[in-house]
């Protein structure tokens, strides 16, 4: 029975072939340059045809993230909870309410979600959510218009990709008024350039991906919100990576949470969406409603919106926060709050499936992702042993599925605090297939 013509594979545009043939022909020439024997045309015809098939790829390859490092910028950061992940691409598919009030039948204010759960997470007065935190401090510092930002020196960061505080402020348009020195800086340094006029907001940036030890000292927040509001000024809190759980009760040094700079004095906080919140990228503002209220308003903020399934997975990330599992479902949490002895376990039982080839190896994992600089967590991993462990390393990293580990004393580490348990299966079968393949 023949197909009906709607079930019949549609044949590639004349343009998937021009574009396919041309790279086949580019790659020919280098190889002939390069003293390489000619093709026969069969040869290059499949070439051509697998390259069309190619561009409907579903694009990156899924990874099994055995580093040991939980936030991993070059992996993509925090996984996704996968209930997120399979609600967020349903409502992709599909048409939603994001700016249309259902009672009126009007246009209305664009998916509240997320910020009505951001204000019952933080206690502020209203909240924002922009396409990350970058630019959710570019908003926050265009509050003080062409006026000073003044910002301690011992603050004055490179947050990653080349982007420093100092370039922020003068891209937003405002004029940066530094503060104290490098190491030390008190809340009576920011009083004269308020008191003069000088700044008419107080900038604190977290530091994120480094700390400075010995001869610092860093001010208040109370002290510092008190005097500028003294002077008519707004405090700007950017905590970068951000949390919304006490990391303290994981054996991890305290990072800020929003909640407790607003109680402090911050007017506005800033902070990620993904990292140590574990949703999507995305910059998240909370803070005073008539300052949120600008911020919505400023003619930047478009530029800076997320789309639609972006500020749904936030909205289902937040309200896994409010209904107290996120330590049980995100998977940045659940990695976080693994006990070294469940670790352990399953270390030795992979490690027992390679006998000779494998061991036992205590490891140290950390957050990363700018998270909690230099704070680890005990960790276990299996070590893998192989006549090269960069040839054993390439053959993980371009196997399916990939597997990116680490090479310490001529051994590749496989950390498996960051491999989620039901992936260990998946994990065994990539270094059976790696070792057999004779790397």
């Amino acid at each position: 029975m023949s197909a009906k013509p709607s079930e019949r594979p549609r044949p590639p545009s004349v343009d998937a072939v021009v574009n396919a043939a041309r790279t086949v022909v580019d790659v020919e020439r280098s190889r002939l340059a390069a003293g390489a024997p000619p093709r026969s045309l069969d040869e290059l015809g499949v070439d051509v045809m697998a390259r069309i098939d190619a561009f409907g790829d579903a694009g990156p390859a899924p990874v099994l993230n055995a580093t040991g490092v939980i936030v991993h910028t070059n992996l993509g950061r925090a996984p996704w909870a996968a209930t997120v992940a399979e609600a967020a691409t349903a409502l992709a598919s599909r048409y939603l309410l994001l700016e249309l009030d259902r009672a009126s039948g009007r246009r209305g204010a664009r998916l509240r979600t997320a910020e009505e759960h951001l204000v019952a997470l933080t206690g502020a007065e209203d909240a924002y959510v922009t396409n990350n935190n970058a630019a959710a401090l570019v908003l926050a510092v265009g509050l003080a218009g062409r006026g000073g930002v003044a910002v301690s020196r011992g603050e004055l960061l490179e947050i990653g990709g080349g982007v420093r505080i100092p370039d922020i402020v003068r891209r937003a348009g405002a004029r940066l008024v530094e503060v104290g020195t490098t190491n030390r800086t008190r809340a009576a340094d920011f009083e004269a350039p308020l008191a003069e006029g000088r700044a008419r907001a107080v900038l604190r940036v977290h530091p994120s991906n480094f700390r400075m030890d010995g001869f610092v000292e860093a001010p208040d927040p109370t002290e510092v919100a008190a005097i500028a509001h003294r002077y008519g000024a707004i405090v700007i809190d950017d905590l970068g990576s951000g949390a919304l759980l006490d990391t303290t009760a994981y054996g991890l040094a305290h990072e800020p949470l929003p909640g407790e700079r607003l109680g402090a004095g911050s007017d506005v906080v800033t902070f990620s969406g993904d990292k140590l919140i574990g949703g999507p990228q995305a910059g998240l503002i909370v803070g005073r409603a008539d300052l949120v209220a600008r911020m919505r308003r400023d003619p930047l903020a478009r530029a800076m919106r997320p789309d639609k399934t972006t500020l749904a997975a936030v909205a289902l990330t937040l309200g896994i926060y409010r209904a107290g599992r996120a330590v049980e479902v995100i998977p940045v949490w659940r990695m976080i709050a693994m006990s070294s002895d469940e670790v352990h376990e399953r270390a030795s039982a992979l490690a027992a499936r390679f006998g000779s080839h494998a061991s036992v190896v205590e490891t140290r994992s950390t957050v990363g992702g700018g998270s909690l600089p230099g704070e680890t967590l005990v960790s276990w991993g299996v070590a893998l042993v192989a006549r090269s462990a960069t040839r054993l390393a390439t053959a993980l990293r371009t196997g399916s599925p990939v597997v990116i580990g680490r090479i310490e004393s001529g051994r590749v580490i496989l950390d498996l605090r960051t491999v989620e348990p039901a992936r260990d299966d998946e994990l065994a079968e990539a270094v059976r297939r790696a070792l057999a393949a004779g790397a």
